[in-house]
């Protein structure tokens, strides 16, 4: 189940990460940043290529990466109550280093 939330927690890593690098100018701390979290990443899929069946990886794979970019489709359109943004994309931004040290 772990190796699960922590697939999930990669295509949603990515899914920000890639939002960030459109919205906000790059710079080297989020590029060491990203390129950390890949390699912690590369290995996750490796260890669910050796250890899961691999039909089984590539098919949750796609479903997280569909929820993931959902989540933050749904993020950047705007969720509102009572007129204020109820999460804002800063929020989002805020997670990148907790999510990329609980991958690492």
């Amino acid at each position: 189940m772990l190796y699960y939330t922590m697939l999930f927690l990669a295509f949603f890593y990515f899914k920000i990460a890639r939002v960030y690098k459109k919205e906000e100018k790059a710079n080297l701390n989020m590029n060491i940043q990203n390129t950390l979290v890949f390699i912690a990443i590369v290995a996750l899929l490796v260890y669910g290529f050796t250890h899961k069946t691999w039909y089984t990886v590539l098919l949750v794979s796609w479903l997280f990466l569909i929820l993931a970019s959902l989540m933050v489709s749904a993020v950047q359109v705007g969720v509102f109550i009572e007129g204020k943004p109820f999460v804002k994309l800063s929020h989002l931004y805020k997670f990148l280093a907790p999510v990329g040290m609980l991958l690492w």
